[in-house]
């Protein structure tokens, strides 16, 4: 069954439904999905609330779009930017984009974050290897670092240090989700380790289906784990340069991330085996630790 979101981009509505009714839509996807969007929108001050879930829901149907849509999602793909177009000259059709263009005005988001977005996407659907990791990191700046970006933007924190330093907090929370579902992203015809790394460390691309990790599977993971530690070092002074609840929602982000590399190195780097994943209790813990303490620099 398709998606509605999905299905609504496949068959655009003549006339765009109105600004509630697709504030409304934007709402019920966020709240379809299981990540952190919960915790940090009631986090988030109430007025901020109803522009993160907007931007929740676009970033939630590019990415659909990109790994579930049926058919030529080149094409799709081709066709929401058309709609992101259209909401900078103010006739955009998709729930989605017709939520997105008040949030757009409300804050005056540049269109590059979004387009970055999209254009991820079109990677995926042409490039399944990355042979160094210079070249996943510059994908990084399509896929991951855009939202830091945007959402710096809705808190008007996105001068040109706090990027920077949200770009490294945001590659590493992506280097994060990849080492979390190394084994998943194979199944599905998708390897993110540099495939130079992989030949350095003597790993297969066979390995990866296994139901347990090889010697040197664990050692090329510990290595990875530790870049992308240092990735989140790299970004942990943005939180000293921001305030009230963006401090509160960043620190979250990283403490979440950084609990996954933890989860990783429990496991002795072993994620063939079992996915790294944080229960329900343990993300309360997170939530509640992250508003008791602000000692960022012990995190790492």
């Amino acid at each position: 069954m398709v998606a509605e979101h999905i299905r609504t981009l496949i068959d655009l509505p003549e006339v765009p439904v109105g600004r509630e009714e697709a504030i409304a839509f934007c709402r019920r996807l966020a709240r379809a999905h299981y990540e952190n969007f919960t915790v940090v929108s009631w986090l988030a001050p109430r007025g901020m609330r109803v522009h993160l879930a907007v931007l929740y829901a676009y970033c939630r149907t590019v990415d659909d779009i990109g790994d579930e849509a049926p058919g030529d999602r080149l094409a799709l793909l081709d066709r929401y930017e058309r709609e992101l177009d259209a909401v900078y000259r103010g006739s955009p059709r998709h729930p989605v984009l017709v939520a997105l263009q008040n949030t757009v005005e409300r804050f005056d988001l540049s269109r590059e974050p979004f387009a970055r977005l999209i254009e991820a996407n079109r990677i995926d659907q042409r490039c399944t290897r990355y042979e160094s990791f210079e070249k996943l990191e510059a994908y990084c700046t399509y896929s991951a670092n855009p939202v830091g970006r945007l959402v710096l933007g809705l808190y008007g924190a996105c001068d040109e240090e706090n990027a920077t330093l949200s770009d490294a907090t945001c590659t590493a929370l992506q280097l994060a989700n990849f080492w979390q579902d190394v084994k998943r992203d194979a199944q599905m015809g998708r390897i993110y380790l540099p495939l130079d790394e992989m030949a350095a460390y003597g790993v297969a691309e066979a390995d990866l289906a296994a139901s347990h990790a090889t010697d040197a599977f664990v050692r090329l993971m510990a290595f990875q784990v530790k870049r992308a530690r240092e990735y989140f070092s790299k970004g942990l002074p943005l939180l000293d340069r921001v305030s009230g609840h963006l401090k509160i929602d960043l620190a979250l982000f990283s403490r979440g991330g950084i609990a996954i590399l933890d989860k990783i190195e429990a496991l002795g780097f072993d994620t063939l085996r079992e996915r790294p994943a944080l229960s329900g209790r343990e993300k309360v813990g997170l939530v509640l630790l992250t508003l008791i303490s602000r000692r960022w620099r012990e995190w790492i």
